[in-house]
């Protein structure tokens, strides 16, 4: 490869794994030299066997390949790359009169190919075109990967009984192209389901498109969700794709459906029964491939009634209907939202010294929650962000809350009674004692099943275990409750590994 050493641009520093595979041993090590003085990372090989060698032990970026080796052509290294290793980038090198084999490479799934002589600003364009172009794949997967993660099913919060029924509809509903209908309060988190259906569907890898019917005025809603034409009204300038065209392949979110005018309706109607629609201002229809998940707070059966939502686009949205339970039916999982959203918040405001003790819990367990999940994670924002000391206190909760969702208050233990003559001792007396006995007696019907021994309570796990640790409840190796037998319980603040490790 004959020329001087194109230098890197100076401040910028290039990344990057490239094999060269080449037969001619000079230009082969004037090509690797040329590469390194660039910043990249370069290994070498003469031959098609010593490059899937050295890719099955060290996946690269790049292979740079000439078309005519001895034995196994570069050709079919390009073939073999593209079956064995789909991450990996291609270029071939070519010299003149074998142009047609390039195309033939190209054709294969080659990213480029260079001509004989090499000149190295060419190949310097080149690699660093080839290597952007992998950076950006790189990084659209990882957020591919990250999304997958941050909206899966497993990752929504809560595993109580109501939830999991919906998860099982939802999962099984997901590998399909039916329109599904979520249906709930405020603030349940139907935005999140529906994301998470559509990251578990076929149609994962193209775009999930948003739009709130209940936040665009009714003029502007037609043009926003089907685009107009240039010229079709006064300010349109230009041609402007709608909501449902940018969602083509994927899935397109209507969020607060039952707020939509009636004539709009009509359109949405035509695009489930048609799958066409019609720009504002066009002249033809255009057919778009997008699956429909609705939403609303709204119950649609009165709106039906009310004649200000269309009886039969009810009927083409709820082929799947789900219906997300409020947080006051999920008080399993209030527990599980507060440390979810706390330890979240302490990292997001740097507040990680901040503790919440036991005694607030049941302030959170105890409230209504009509905002749901959403005010549940505006709180715990909040208490993060205005809580004077590194404890969480009474004092920090909304004053709806102290006043509302206050615990009862733990009645003055009862004086123990003096001990007949030839009587044991007895054990601790009052309300406690009783409350205790019956926490034991639950678990041991469910045998110290602690899941089972809570819905037989009427409490959460969570209570359970908290109530376990205060009175210094665990499961011995002779299957009775520590602190029996007049053997003192442990102090309530110590970790159990019987309550957590089960």
């Amino acid at each position: 490869m004959p020329g001087e050493f194109a230098e890197e641009p100076a401040g910028k520093k290039s990344t990057g794994r490239i094999l060269v595979v080449e037969d001619d041993a000079d230009l082969r090590r004037v090509t690797q030299l040329h590469l390194e003085r660039w910043g990249y990372h370069v290994t070498a090989a003469e031959d098609v066997p010593e490059a899937l060698a050295i890719l099955e032990k060290e996946p690269q970026d790049l292979v740079i390949t000439d078309l005519t080796l001895p034995g196994m052509s570069g050709l079919d290294l390009l073939k073999k790359i593209k079956v064995d290793f789909p991450e990996t980038s291609v270029v071939v090198v070519t010299a003149y009169g074998t142009v047609e084999t390039a195309v033939e490479a190209m054709k294969a799934g080659a990213y480029d190919y260079i001509m004989k002589p090499v000149h190295p600003d060419e190949l310097h364009t080149l690699v660093g075109r080839v290597l952007e172009r992998h950076r950006l794949l790189e990084e659209v997967r990882v957020l591919r990967t990250t999304l997958d993660q941050k909206y899966g099913f497993e990752n929504i919060v809560g595993r109580s009984k109501p939830l999991l029924q919906v998860l099982d509809a939802a999962a099984r509903v997901a590998h399909t192209d039916a329109t599904v209908l979520i249906l709930g309060e405020t603030g349940t988190g139907k935005e999140l389901m529906a994301r998470a259906i559509h990251v578990n569907s076929p149609r994962k890898d193209r775009p999930f498109v948003t739009i709130n019917c209940g936040a665009i005025p009714g003029e502007l809603l037609e043009s926003e969700l089907f685009g107009y034409v240039k010229g079709s009204f006064t300010g349109a300038m230009a041609d402007k794709k709608g909501k449902v065209e940018m969602a083509d392949g994927g899935t397109l979110f209507l969020d607060e459906i039952g707020e939509m005018p009636l004539d709009l309706q009509v359109r949405v109607l035509r695009l489930l029964q048609q799958r066409e629609i019609d720009k504002v201002g066009a002249t033809k229809s255009i057919t778009v491939n997008v699956r429909i998940i609705a939403a609303t707070h709204r119950n649609l059966e009165e709106r039906i009634a009310a004649g200000t939502f269309r009886e039969d686009l009810y009927y083409r949205l709820a082929v799947i209907p789900i219906q997300l339970p409020p947080l006051r039916d999920r008080r399993d999982d209030i527990m599980e939202f507060v440390h979810t959203f706390f330890e979240r918040a302490k990292v997001k405001y740097g507040r990680l010294k901040l503790r919440m003790p036991p005694n607030i819990l049941p302030y959170l367990e105890n409230y209504r929650w009509p905002g749901n999940v959403r005010e549940l994670e505006n709180l715990i924002e909040r208490i993060v962000l205005l809580s004077r000391t590194d404890e969480v206190t009474v004092a920090d909760l909304p004053d709806v809350i102290r006043a509302e969702a206050a615990p009862p208050p733990e009645r003055a233990k009862e004086p123990p009674e003096a001990p007949r003559a030839g009587s044991p001792s007895p054990g601790p007396q009052g309300l406690e004692a009783a409350e205790r006995e019956m926490i034991v007696s639950a678990l041991r019907r469910n045998n110290w099943n602690q899941s089972q021994a809570a819905r037989d309570l009427e409490i959460s796990r969570k209570t359970l275990l908290y109530r376990m640790a205060k009175f210094g409840i665990e499961k011995d190796g002779s299957g009775q409750p520590s602190g029996e037998h007049g053997d003192p319980a442990p102090p309530p603040d110590q970790s159990r590994k019987g309550a957590a490790g089960q």
